[in-house]
């Protein structure tokens, strides 16, 4: 499964290592992301969704449905 934010679309993007002497090395800056369970009560069911730390925040602050319209209205998540 790749590491990418069910909600958000959130995924690893590419940078540079730089040292003290400005050698630049590329690498990547993965997104956090943890793998939660939400109870919905409207279709009063639990769904497992892999999401990044900051939609976890926007959960907390506007709640699982209004969170999950947006994401499948972006076309993040299915149904």
């Amino acid at each position: 499964m790749s590491r990418v934010c069910e909600l958000t679309g959130k995924k690893a993007m590419v940078g540079n290592n730089v040292s003290h002497s400005l050698n630049r090395t590329k690498r990547q800056f993965k997104a956090n992301l943890i793998k939660k369970r939400f109870y919905i009560p409207e279709e009063d069911k639990w769904i497992t969704l892999k999401v990044s730390t900051s939609a976890l925040k926007n959960i907390n602050k506007l709640g699982i449905a209004a969170v999950l319209k947006t994401a499948r209205a972006n076309g993040f998540l299915k149904k």
